[in-house]
């Protein structure tokens, strides 16, 4: 009983705080003088006009020509294209301490053809604080097993999975076993590293699912196979979930010797001492966990925060995901980046690993990712610097065009508490 009051309790809350609605299409063109334009690709524009109409920028640079009524001044104001966060259990986990509310991962080892697009939720009370801090687009990714299923690529202002789907199963994840694993002793509370009894096991399981899969030509649908095949094509790419040298190192040429045509890597301070080698394998690098601890007694201490900026002054393509696709925090990307910078990585750069890096690596750069003319107008308007908690305060937010209401539970409690403490 107490179970099934807890349960009607936390759905009767979600009952009462929905998420905002979503934004209607464009329909006028929207036009800003005077703005700080952030492009995406390392340029600013200081004073420019930007605008856009059906969804798309019409215009960027500097005009001479004559305000209409309807144009807006932004000086002093920045404009910045969306953040896009890849690698995240954003709208497939809502509470981690509530199971039912948890939807990222299926039973057993090995599960490629798991869509995690079809258990999107875009009623998620996560999803506006994302958007009010400027993150617009996400990869919601399945976890756990060996192979935990394919990815999809959204936009996160929707009713439905199928208006927030930007690209459907983009690629198949896969969890590189290592031959160490980490154990937590409970005499001691402490990790202790552990042989795998069951490495060699795991490592047969996922290369007989890619060569097999490669081999198929039967007509008869095999669900598990046919999720993999397209990798062999390039039409679907590999995302490699690892975090030791030598387990990298494996991954990597096993993919490249069994064809797979488009590899990331997704690592933490894992990959440091294979810098050069994943850059002659021409791999791009979704970096994970920066505010953690150095991962071993001989690391800097701050290995976490400089892990990205070592990889992109190597020459790699690198992108930020967010502490090992957490929700909770995901809001806090644009600030992670700023971390980098921080850290020594020109400020443009260190937006380029949330925006125009981000977009190449997800194959979606075509249209998002930076501020270009003819691309989708998914971008915000900030009163400072979007990349420090200080500066991130969003006015105006938009995705192809369309007009966020950025208010969400957590803005509705804060003007009913001023109302009643405030003056």
């Amino acid at each position: 009983m107490r179970i099934l009051i807890l349960c009607t309790l936390f759905v009767s809350s979600l009952v009462c705080a929905l998420a905002p609605t979503p934004a209607a299409k464009q329909d006028k063109e929207v036009v800003y003088h005077n703005a700080t334009v952030h492009v995406g690709n390392g340029k600013v524009m200081k004073g420019a006009t930007i605008a856009f109409s059906d969804g798309k920028i019409s215009r960027l640079g500097y005009f001479k020509m004559k305000w209409m009524p309807t144009d807006i001044d932004l000086k002093g104001k920045h404009v910045y294209p969306g953040f896009i966060l890849p690698v995240t259990r954003v709208g497939l986990t809502e509470v981690d301490a509530v199971k039912a509310t948890i939807d990222d991962k299926e039973v057993g080892q090995m599960n490629p053809n798991v869509r995690s697009i079809v258990a999107f939720n875009t009623d998620s009370e996560i999803i506006p604080t994302l958007k009010f801090n400027g993150v617009l687009l996400a990869q919601p990714t399945p976890r756990g097993g060996l192979v935990s299923g394919l990815s999809s690529i959204v936009q996160l202002d929707a009713w439905n999975w199928q208006d927030a789907a930007i690209v459907t199963d983009d690629a198949v994840h896969v969890n590189w076993p290592s031959a160490m694993r980490p154990k937590f002793d409970m005499a001691t509370f402490t990790l202790k590293t552990v042989k795998n009894k069951n490495y060699h096991k795991q490592l047969n399981e996922i290369k007989s699912l890619f060569e097999e899969a490669k081999l198929e030509t039967s007509d008869a649908k095999n669900i598990k196979l046919a999720a993999v095949k397209p990798v062999f094509s390039g039409t679907r790419k590999v995302y490699i979930h690892a975090n030791k040298p030598k387990a990298i190192i494996e991954a990597i040429n096993f993919f490249k010797e069994v064809g797979a045509q488009s590899i990331v890597l997704v690592a933490g301070q894992g990959v440091l001492p294979v810098i050069d080698f994943v850059k002659q394998a021409g791999i791009a690098v979704i970096v994970s966990g920066v505010h953690t601890t150095p991962q071993r007694k001989d690391m800097s201490v701050d290995a976490g925060y400089t892990t990205a900026i070592k990889l992109q002054q190597a020459g790699i393509l690198v992108a930020l995901a967010y502490q090992g696709g957490m929700t909770m925090g995901s809001r806090n990307l644009g600030f992670t980046a700023g971390t980098l910078a921080a850290y020594g990585l020109d400020k443009e750069q260190a937006l380029q690993t949330i925006t125009s890096n981000t977009a190449k690596i997800l194959g979606i750069d075509k249209n998002y990712g930076t501020l270009e003319v003819g691309k989708s107008a998914t971008l915000f308007v900030s009163l400072g610097d979007a990349l420090d908690m200080k500066g991130n305060i969003l006015i105006d937010a938009y995705i192809d065009g369309r007009k966020l209401n950025l208010d969400s539970r957590q803005q509705e409690l804060n003007q009913r508490y001023l109302k009643k403490y405030g003056k």
